[in-house]
């Protein structure tokens, strides 16, 4: 079975986060390294994916700093969303070609791991299936975004979902580009341990792409001294 490491960066910034994954992309295009699932934290940022829309940013450059909010244009797919505290961000540094080289299957595989997961603690979410509305709903409101990249069949980027996060940050942006409500497992009664809710991501991963996993702790110390 493949081994698919789970690195644990705790709170690091969007920057930082960026060039983790295009080290260990690199890694992969050369044969080296291992499938890795990073799990991390971000302070208050937007990002923009490449199909994004300026007009979808409902606050000014000048209003985003003054709140502490940075701003990062990038090469993944989709529109405008918002990380920060209380949200579970995912970066899976996978080699598809040892898998299916299929972006449609391997974006929907990313839908059904959180779909899965949530299930575990007793959240009943689903993917919508419209063009535009891509990532997990509960009850018609957004509760994970996914945005992807891939290159050379070497995927980056991935997943954000909310646990805990103050969803009024979510008024400075249009999230992904529409006007629905967002949630988070807070938000609908669920005051589940942050640590359980990544074990529960994890282990669906595993399920979904057919990995045996393995914690790299150490690697994860390391890159939480950044």
């Amino acid at each position: 079975m493949r081994q698919l490491d789970i690195v644990d960066l705790g709170r690091m910034r969007y920057g930082d986060a960026l060039c983790e994954q295009q080290r260990l992309v690199e890694q992969r295009k050369s044969g080296e390294g291992s499938d890795t699932l990073l799990f991390l934290e971000h302070p208050h940022v937007v990002t923009m994916g490449r199909n994004g829309n300026e007009r979808n940013i409902l606050a000014s450059s000048e209003v985003l700093e003054r709140t502490g909010i940075e701003f990062f244009e990038t090469d993944r797919g989709g529109d405008v969303t918002y990380h920060g505290p209380g949200q579970i961000v995912g970066y899976p540094i996978l080699d598809l070609r040892e898998w299916k080289r299929d972006v449609h299957a391997y974006f929907s595989g990313v839908e059904q791991v959180l779909i899965n997961a949530l299930s575990a603690f007793g959240i009943r979410a689903e993917r919508i299936e419209q063009r535009g509305y891509e990532g997990v709903w509960v009850n018609g409101a957004k509760i994970a975004a996914i945005g992807i990249h891939i290159s050379r069949w070497i995927t980056s980027h991935g997943f954000a979902l909310n646990v805990d996060t103050d969803l009024n940050y979510f008024r400075y942006i249009v999230p992904c580009g529409l006007t629905k409500p967002v949630c988070s497992l807070r938000s609908l009664g669920c005051l589940v341990d942050r640590g359980a809710v990544q074990c529960a991501i994890a282990a669906s991963f595993a399920d979904v792409f057919g990995y045996e996993l393995r914690m790299a702790k150490e690697e994860a110390a390391i890159a939480g001294d950044r």
